[in-house]
């Protein structure tokens, strides 16, 4: 397996030390107290205060976004927490969001969070999508009010070209498995351009969360807060919707139409979008493999993910990419049974 990137992370520098000496230079009173929350793209840590309060910590890894990109994300969250919808968003200090700091000659950049106490929503519960369907048609109104001018929007190229390609040249893909997966990642891309061709012009993208799967909502006093908008681009709705979908095909039929009923109490939906809920997960698929392939340089990922380099993992890819070839050409999800 070739190295991914070419790159060194200095997060091997972020001990406890450094992590509560950034925090301090805010102006708080940390106790002591570090906890390494599990994220792995960036590094999160909940502080602890002499106050008895707590914080979370982010510090950012370098080289993925810009600062303006990062700015726009936290633009993003505090317009929406201003008018009361339930996002997470940054601290201002001393008039701003993003952070900075040097530790051991490493510049980092950081935000600082309210922490927020929660649990997973229940998916098999009606009245919790209903909440969730309403926030995010709340969401939406205003991420539609204008687009990201320097986060991208989400894509065939960046998700799923770019990722087979990335793997591919890589030779991160077991040797036995290669021509399969490169005549499978060629078919699913065709296939996947002319899913997003169908609705060219039927659709708006603009500002969406992104990542809004269920462990990113967190769940308090019948509220749903959404968390971690780290991966926020222009995309069309749906993005926000499909992972909150789980079982069988008559299970999300029934989670959509409740989730969408809710939503449009405050945002109309287009049902011309449901056919991108396939290709999406497709993408999502094929970006996540990619995903980890990128970031093996960085120890965290093999100690975390040791199963990556197993044979099994490619060959149970495969099979997952080759059911979402057959999933593309199915019948998408209706809205009319439910409405």
């Amino acid at each position: 397996m070739a190295d991914a990137e070419q790159q060194t992370y200095p997060f091997q520098y972020l001990g406890p030390d450094a992590v509560l000496d950034a925090v301090e230079s805010l102006g708080y009173e940390a106790n002591g107290q570090v906890f390494a929350l599990n994220s792995y793209e960036n590094r999160v840590y909940q502080i602890g205060l002499e106050d008895r309060s707590k914080l979370v910590c982010k510090f950012y890894r370098p080289d993925r976004w810009s600062e303006a990109q990062i700015l726009e994300e936290h633009q993003f969250s505090q317009e929406l927490a201003e008018i009361d919808i339930p996002v997470v968003a940054p601290l201002t200090i001393n008039g701003q969001t993003l952070q900075q700091c040097e530790i051991e000659g490493e510049h980092f950049r950081f935000a600082v969070f309210p922490y927020q106490p929660g649990r997973a929503p229940e998916f098999d519960q009606e009245d919790h999508l209903e909440v969730i369907g309403r926030f995010l048609g709340r969401v939406h109104r205003v991420g539609a009010q204008s687009r990201f001018q320097h986060r991208p929007t989400f894509s065939v190229k960046s998700f799923a070209d770019e990722s087979a390609s990335f793997l591919l040249e890589n030779d991160f893909i077991p040797m036995s498995l290669v021509q399969a997966y490169e005549s499978l990642s060629r078919d699913l891309i065709e296939r996947l351009n002319l899913r997003f061709n169908d609705v060219s012009g039927q659709i708006a993208t603009f500002r969406v969360h992104g990542d809004c799967h269920p462990g990113n909502v967190l769940w308090q006093e019948n509220t749903p807060f959404f968390v971690d908008l780290d991966d926020a681009r222009n995309g069309p709705a749906i993005q926000d919707l499909w992972m909150l979908l789980s079982g069988d095909e008559m299970q999300m039929q029934r989670q959509l139409g409740i989730i969408v009923e809710a939503y449009e109490q405050f945002n109309e939906f287009n049902a011309a979008e449901l056919v991108l809920v396939e290709p999406l997960r497709t993408m999502r698929i094929m970006h996540y493999a990619a995903w980890l392939a990128r970031r093996w340089v960085d120890p965290a990922f093999p100690r975390n993910f040791p199963w990556f380099e197993s044979e099994r993992f490619w060959s149970d890819h495969v099979l997952a990419l080759r059911e979402q070839l057959a999933a593309l050409d199915a019948p998408p999800l209706r809205l009319s049974v439910y409405r």
